[in-house]
């Protein structure tokens, strides 16, 4: 009995659907509401108990029940709702002639095992898509796959979902942490083994770690398309841990810096305030020593602050003396009597917990001073470069992901008898936005190379102004790229979800990469002052 009860076991192994396939006569005979298969893609899939969730109505559905609906899905589906929603309801695969034909050789121009993504022109950075550069090599290329793996997996499939619920779920911090993903953020180059742990993305040596390697993991994670997520995931912590693990003590870094980047707790940067936002000098938070010095006192408010709702730390900027000499930087617990936080309704990046804060007579240790007393300006700045360049990188790649969702959809979209990129104004508006993103690109790459090559204090000195002229071209393009992308999705970029959904999601979502990290105006005017002030007079030149 026990032998014939293995026989049965592994004549279940061979049903497996993955085996199953059927041919179209086969699928044709599921014609119906009660019994309703499509094909989609050589996929055969049973749709009879998905009929009354299905958003457009079940007859939508029923109308190519039996039948090929590739066209059809692909007219009004992206290829995330699939991934979605077909394990569930696959059965088995095509058995047809068609899927047996032969491929027609291609006289198109054939990639080398270098080739990564999609290859949709100007979907991905130019040296994804074979395009030689003197930048990356195989690390960058490991690293690349190792990040795209995770998001693809962890990220992408949930995006909708988290953004419209307003938060992320508190185990991807630590899932991100464990692939050593989320410390790629923290500007440390060569990579830290003692900050940010053994596990490097793509098992890259850790002396070997560059900017070209962060770049490439901030760009991948950006693939998400949800500005909301990855500053929910690693905004807060790319600003909030710098100034302790450069300017902390060791007890701070062990205590605070060490937790945030295992994923067990989350930090946030807390500057900004209703009365001062660019001008870092002008903030009012006050901070003020108790009279046997062991306790700072804090009293005032924040706002505007990324990760602040749900944060446990704070790296928080007060005012222990008078002007921009007068400024400290403070480690605070949540858990401190006198802290109250709540979510501010913003126009986009939603689960990135925008948070107004309010100190009420906080006692805080000395101990958890970063730095020295009224030397916290410098602890801003240190990191203001690299929070910089993170926004481009992030903007960037959010104008490319417009420029790649327009460029698909316009293969597909029909309107007066020929597809929308067969109209000469759709392939101008498309071309626009590429020659901005892939000058974007070559300028972000270059500045990256500087970052890699110049000390510290040469960057602060050098980069601070061309990383400001960029930051203000990457947002500005950015905006161009979403709405250009909205006009030619039409009415489906102005509804939440759906194939228009990515767009209408960063559409909303520009303002926060224009402003936050320096506003496009100040970042203008820095780039040109800076010139200013490292080059001679006009009479010397």
């Amino acid at each position: 009995k026990k032998k014939k009860k293995k026989k049965k076991k592994k004549k279940k192994k061979k049903t497996n659907k993955q085996d199953m396939s059927f041919t179209v006569e086969e699928v044709a005979k599921h014609n119906n509401s009660d019994d309703c298969w499509i094909i989609v893609n050589d996929k055969v899939y049973n749709m009879t108990d998905f009929l009354n969730e299905h958003p457009g109505g079940k007859k939508v559905i029923v109308k190519v029940a039996g039948k090929d609906a590739s066209s059809q899905f692909e007219m009004f589906h992206n290829k995330d709702i699939l991934n979605k929603y077909g394990p569930k309801l696959f059965v088995g695969d095509l058995k047809s002639k068609n899927s047996q034909k032969k491929k027609k050789k291609s006289k198109k121009i054939s990639f080398s095992e270098n080739a990564f993504g999609n290859l949709v022109p100007y979907s991905d950075p130019s040296w994804y898509q074979d395009f030689r550069s003197p930048y990356y090599n195989d690390s960058h290329r490991r690293v690349r796959e190792a990040v795209r793996e995770f998001v693809d997996r962890e990220i992408l499939p949930y995006t909708f979902e988290w953004d419209e619920n307003k938060k992320i779920p508190k185990d991807l911090w630590k899932k991100a942490a464990q692939c050593g993903i989320l410390q790629t953020t923290i500007g440390y180059c060569p990579w830290s083994t003692e900050v940010a742990g053994n596990i490097v993305p793509g098992g890259v040596d850790p002396q070997e770690w560059d900017f070209f390697h962060e770049l490439v993991a901030v760009d991948e994670l950006s693939r998400c398309g949800s500005g909301g997520i990855i500053w929910a995931l690693c905004g807060g912590l790319s600003i909030g841990v710098p100034p302790l693990l450069h300017f902390g003590s060791d007890y701070l870094k062990l205590k605070y810096a060490k937790p945030c980047l295992s994923g067990d707790k989350i930090i946030c940067l807390a500057i900004t305030e209703p009365y001062a936002g660019s001008d870092v000098a002008g903030l009012k938070t006050s901070a003020v020593k108790t009279d046997d010095g062991k306790f700072y006192i804090v009293n005032g408010e924040k706002k505007w602050i990324t990760n602040g709702v749900f944060a446990d730390y704070f790296t928080v900027a007060v005012r222990t003396g008078e002007g921009k000499n007068g400024v400290s930087l403070l480690l605070i617990e949540r858990d401190y009597p006198g802290i109250t936080t709540r979510q501010m309704n913003c126009q986009g990046v939603w689960p990135s917990g925008t948070a107004y804060i309010t100190f009420e007579d906080v006692k805080v240790p000395v101990e958890n001073l970063i730095g020295e007393e009224n030397k916290g300006f410098k602890c801003i700045m240190y990191n203001f470069n690299h929070e910089r360049w993170i926004v481009c990188v992030e903007a960037n790649r959010f104008a490319r992901i417009t420029l790649e969702e327009s460029y698909i959809y316009a293969h597909k979209r029909i309107t007066f008898g020929k597809r929308l990129i067969d109209h000469p104004v759709i392939r101008n508006k498309l071309a626009h936005m590429a020659r901005m993103v892939e000058a974007n690109q070559n300028y972000l790459e270059n500045i990256t190379y500087q970052m890699s090559k110049m000390s510290h204090k040469e960057a602060t000195a050098r980069l601070g102004g061309p990383t400001a002229l960029l930051k203000a071209n990457t947002t500005q393009c950015f905006e161009y790229c979403a709405r250009e992308a909205s006009q030619i999705f039409g009415g489906l970029a102005y509804t939440r979800g759906g194939q228009g959904g990515k767009v209408e999601r960063l559409y909303r979502e520009v303002r926060a990469f224009a402003i936050p990290a320096g506003s496009e105006e100040i970042m203008l005017d820095l780039g040109i002052r800076q010139a200013m002030k490292l080059t001679p007079p006009l009479s010397k030149l």
